[in-house]
């Protein structure tokens, strides 16, 4: 069962929200990351709707959400929209975020509607500061060149063009594990390349120049983090600073040797977590009550 509609945000942007699933079960919220869209959880909607109910939404400038106003404070203005479209006051659910979602979350920590239905957070490989110093895209020693370097490859203007075999392996090096499967990779890339070009850009701007370490630790509900050891786009080092920063960290996930993408490259280990959160916030406590 699924079904569309749209979120009106504060600044009047209509998201594009999907709710899959049957109605009445347990809910979780994915927020995609930078140049994706809903298509990046596809292997999450189609585990877990049987018996949970999944919501995806298209983050601003991506997939069939029209472009508007960038920043932080919007990306949590988009995500207290769509809790309101899609969950009864007071309903809880599990959130659940990649890379630019992940951000989403923590700017959206402090807000009434994360509060209100936020039983649980999954932070997939992300980060809350520093993102472009601490890359690692080029293999060049920390420092301002490469931070420099970094800025004009993740801000460039060329258009990505058509997948191509080059492009999917230039792709599978900055954004994925050096195992990664080539459907997996091919997965990203169509995913990737259909990002709007300015969209693409102005979110870059952002990303730069984000600095959410507050926002983690306003973030006051159990949280587990996962980030992949060959991340270079938001190495490990990210995920650690943020378990330590949290309040309420379950636990820090580790995938050996899985990149920046991580839902499609390991979908198993993230469903099984986004499951466990479910059973333990969102069941037990409605049995409990």
């Amino acid at each position: 069962m699924s079904r569309t509609l749209t979120a009106v945000s504060a600044d009047g942007s209509q998201i594009h929200v999907e709710v899959h699933g049957p109605d009445g079960a347990p809910a979780v919220v994915l927020a995609h990351g930078w140049t994706c869209s809903t298509e990046f959880w596809a292997a999450q909607i189609r585990e877990l709707a049987g018996d949970h109910r999944v919501i995806v939404y298209d983050q601003r400038g991506h997939g069939r959400t029209p472009a508007a106003a960038v920043g932080t404070d919007v990306l949590a203005d988009d995500l207290e929209a769509v809790l309101g479209a899609v969950l009864a006051p007071g309903e809880k659910a599990v959130l659940a975020g990649h890379s630019m979602g992940g951000m989403t979350l923590m700017a959206a920590s402090g807000r009434a509607a994360f509060t209100e239905h936020a039983a649980a957070v999954l932070l997939c490989s992300t980060g809350s500061s520093r993102l472009i110093d601490e890359s690692l895209i080029l293999p060049m020693r920390a420092g301002r060149l490469r931070t420099r370097l970094t800025g004009l490859i993740l801000g460039a203007r060329a258009p990505l063009g058509p997948v191509t075999p080059l492009s999917k392996r230039i792709l599978k090096y900055a954004t994925m594990g050096p195992g990664s499967a080539p459907e997996r990779v091919a997965e990203c890339a169509r995913i990737v390349h259909a990002c709007p070009r300015t969209s693409r850009v102005t979110w870059s701007q952002v990303l730069a120049g984000l600095d959410l370490d507050s926002g983690v630790r306003e973030l006051r509900v159990p949280t587990v983090v996962v980030s992949g050891t060959a991340d270079r786009l938001t190495p490990i080092v990210q995920a650690r600073r943020i378990a330590a920063a949290l309040p309420k960290c379950l636990e820090l996930v580790e995938l050996a040797g899985m990149g920046h993408m991580t839902p499609v490259e390991a979908p198993e280990a993230i469903t099984a977590k986004i499951r466990e959160l479910v059973t333990t916030f969102v069941k037990a406590k409605e049995e409990a009550a």
